[in-house]
């Protein structure tokens, strides 16, 4: 290899930290709600089809994170994912209530679609790490456009569901118990803090 082929491992952070930071600001991009929606070919003569083996990316999903006795830990999990099981767990059963996209269906060739926990797995995955849709591709069978459709589904679900309980702005009440708490950790005046003003 010639020397000017080599990249420094200075100049390889740097390609990683953008190509990270476009992929986050391409995740939050999608999650917001736009009028015109995009219009995927979906099944068109003369398209060319890659047979995805759901059922398999399926059993892999479950067998490496929710059967008993499954290949990773819970730390593994909580690393992961950002968050422990059960708390997966409750967010999926969630939004299979209030969303039928999470839910199980089947395709016009009697195929099972995809299962809701490989649906919520790539969004939360797209969004913890900043992963491309193309990627999901390659580990766990879901074409880019599924991919986007189901982060924009996630989203704008977790929203709907959530926001009176966690997307509202904090009372005094709230304010003061944040402040008991940095206070004993030694932090006193957080909040105030923060904006610079006190």
């Amino acid at each position: 290899m010639r020397q000017e082929d080599k990249e420094s491992d200075e100049e390889v952070e740097v390609r990683r930290n953008k190509e990270n930071r476009v992929a986050t600001m391409a995740a939050a991009m999608v999650c917001q709600p736009t009028e015109e929606q995009p219009q995927w070919g979906g099944s068109i003569a003369g398209r060319s089809y890659k047979p995805r083996n759901r059922a398999m990316s399926h059993a892999n999903v479950m067998n490496n994170y929710f059967n008993p006795n499954s290949m990773y830990t819970k730390e593994d999990f909580r690393h992961r994912f950002q968050m422990r099981r059960y708390v997966f767990k409750h967010l999926l059963h969630d939004v299979q209530q209030v969303n039928p996209y999470f839910q199980q269906k089947g395709d016009r060739a009697g195929c099972h679609g995809f299962s809701p926990h490989q649906k919520v797995t790539v969004a939360l995955r797209m969004l913890a790490y900043g992963s491309p849709a193309d990627s999901m591709d390659e580990t766990h069978g879901m074409s880019e456009s599924t991919c986007l459709d189901t982060l924009e589904q996630f989203c704008d679900t977790i929203v709907q569901v959530y926001k009176d309980e966690y997307l509202c702005e904090p009372n005094q009440e709230d304010l003061n118990q944040l402040l008991r708490k940095a206070e004993n950790c030694g932090f006193p005046g957080m909040i105030w803090s923060l904006d610079c003003m006190h």
